[in-house]
Order: C-alpha cells, then structure tokens, then sequence
C-alpha cells in the first residue's frame, strides 16, 4: 500500500476557501472581512476576491448597514460542480451551520 507523502497528504483540505468563507458568513452574516480572514487563515484581499466571486455567482447578497456589510445567502443557489449541481448551497450549509430551534410542538400531544 502507498503512503502519501508528508509534503503533499498532510496539507490538503475537504472544503475550498470559498465554501469556508460562505459559512462564515451563514454563522455570521454581519462579520467584517477581517474577522473572516482569521477565522480561516487567509489574507483579507482573498477573502475580498471569494465574496466578490459569491456575490457575481448569485450565492450572496451585500447590503450596507451603517458602516458594515450585512450578508445575505441564498440557500436556493445550486452548486457549481457538475456532479453536486443538483444540490442547493443550502445543503452544505445546512451540515455546518447548528442553529438551536426551538422542538416543534406535536399537535397530537396534550399536556395534562
């Protein structure tokens, strides 16, 4: 069996820097972009290409909000590979991004 080498198998990474700063985002969608480049450990200029990128692609919209940017994802976006087009950005949001709901009530059930 081959073994990776350690100058190559041991820096790779699942997710693009572009899916890292969409949840970034989805988590808080009131960061500044510097607070997302050290979330993530690149520079800010990137950060600033990739919203760009984002925002072009239908993903995000900016909004001004006094002196910060307000971002709004659209989970409905599909994703750009061929063989993950049939799933909505919000899929893979939706893996990261744990929000605490509330348990719905069950109408079946009543309380005594």
């Amino acid at each position: 069996m081959s073994h990776p080498s350690s100058a190559r198998g041991e820096h790779w990474t699942f997710l693009t820097n572009h899916a890292r700063v969409l949840i970034a985002l989805a988590q808080d969608p009131e960061a500044r972009l510097r607070d997302v480049t050290d979330r993530i450990g690149i520079t800010e200029r990137a950060v600033q290409l990739i919203v760009a990128d984002l925002e072009a692609a239908g993903y995000l919209t900016r909004t001004r909000v006094g002196r910060r940017n307000h971002y709004t994802i659209d989970p409905t976006v599909a994703l750009r590979h061929p063989t993950e087009a049939d799933h909505p950005v919000g899929d893979l949001l939706a893996t990261f991004i744990h929000r605490e709901e509330p348990p719905a009530a069950d109408p079946g059930h009543t309380t005594s």
